[in-house]
């Protein structure tokens, strides 16, 4: 590998572009080629990332002389195929795998094998990770609550966004919203807590978006709001409160920590592209240290570069998630968020979706 780190980005869609912004940001980093089935986002994607090379399909791109990671964009319900495609091929590099990891329960078998046997790094992009404020929080949480021992996670947003071929409508297709959206949020109750989860409760429902809508006489069957209650190995628990008919909150996440000690919460804006410019500025971000003893909130704001906020949707995070999988790629990095951690989030998603649909609570191994 050169001084530049080239990459090859499979899927061109939305998020497809955030990512190639992201990488331009990277110091000696390119998009080098993209591969997407629809022509027309393949092209614009092309051009976006300043005269990749459009490769005809995924073996093509595969094939591509300058090529030293991956990036997979897909929609959920490809990246098992394509990581397969992938892995039979032969040319091992790194890669970056959008989330969710896999959408299917039978298709866990196949990551754990995949898990133990790809032998270039895997990396699965749970950016919330890396928000600022949220990254504030995860570094201070110990030691501002003594141990933590309730999480709660809230997120009141927008809908889903229109995709190509409107596949993010149909739980076949994304896995369901409590994977396709809130496996970012299972990971974050696994790295906060640092426990893993033994059982989860949900409640969940479509009661406000997509009734209207319908593709080829079927109507969505996408949820858009819900509970999820949490409990893990540690003995800590965790929940998660979700809104997709939010979008006029000042805060689209809201995350707190409470311990014996004292509680820590972090507030993030959504996208500011859709905040209201009569409305003046867009919020910034905030983190709040709250002692027992003595009381006394402490309210810190975290601003986040305007660069990074113009390059995505993610509160900078997309950014600082390339920088670290590109130290991986140049062999000066490990790892943060590996094919273990990308598998349980899905697995307390899909034991969510399951909870919420039967009104049962769903153990896990």
């Amino acid at each position: 590998m050169t001084d530049r780190v080239n990459y090859g980005l499979i899927g061109c869609g939305m998020m497809g572009g955030e990512h190639i912004r992201n990488i331009a940001l990277v110091p000696g980093a390119r998009v080098s080629v993209v591969f997407d089935p629809v022509p027309e986002l393949a092209q614009a994607a092309a051009a976006q990332a300043g005269g990749a090379l459009v490769a005809g399909s995924l073996a093509a791109l595969l094939d591509h002389a300058e090529l030293d990671a991956l990036v997979i964009v897909s929609p959920n319900h490809l990246h098992v195929p394509q990581l397969q495609q992938i892995a039979a091929h032969g040319r091992a590099l790194p890669i970056l795998c959008e989330k969710p990891l896999y959408t299917d329960p039978a298709q866990a078998v196949w990551i754990a094998d995949f898990r133990a046997t790809y032998p270039a790094p895997v990396w699965v992009a749970m950016e919330y990770r890396y928000m600022p404020p949220v990254a504030a929080l995860i570094a201070q949480a110990a030691t501002a609550t003594g141990g933590v021992q309730m999480l709660t996670i809230r997120e009141h947003r927008f809908p889903f966004l229109p995709k190509i071929g409107d596949w993010n409508r149909f739980n076949r297709n994304s896995g369901g919203t409590l994977v396709e959206k809130c496996c970012h949020f299972f990971d974050l109750m696994r790295h906060v807590l640092g426990s893993d989860p033994v059982r989860v409760m949900a409640s969940a429902g479509q009661a406000v978006n997509h009734l209207d809508e319908s593709y080829d006489g079927a109507v969505p069957d996408i949820w858009d709001h819900g509970y999820v209650i949490v409990d893990f190995a540690s003995g800590a628990r965790a929940m998660l409160e979700l809104c997709m008919f939010a979008e006029g909150s000042r805060y689209q996440e809201e995350i707190s920590a409470v311990g014996p000690e004292g509680k820590i919460e972090c507030f993030v804006p959504g996208p500011g592209r859709f905040w209201p410019a009569r409305l003046g500025p867009a919020p910034v971000p905030q983190l709040v240290v709250s002692p027992r003893h003595p009381k006394g909130p402490e309210l810190r704001e975290i601003p986040v570069d305007p660069t990074l906020l113009e390059a995505g949707d993610h509160n900078g995070s997309t950014y600082y998630q390339h920088m670290k999988f590109n130290a991986v790629v140049r062999g000066q990095g490990t790892v943060e968020v590996d094919l273990l951690d990308g598998a349980m989030a899905v697995a307390i998603g899909l034991a969510a979706q399951e909870s919420a649909r039967t009104g049962q609570a769903v153990k896990l191994p």
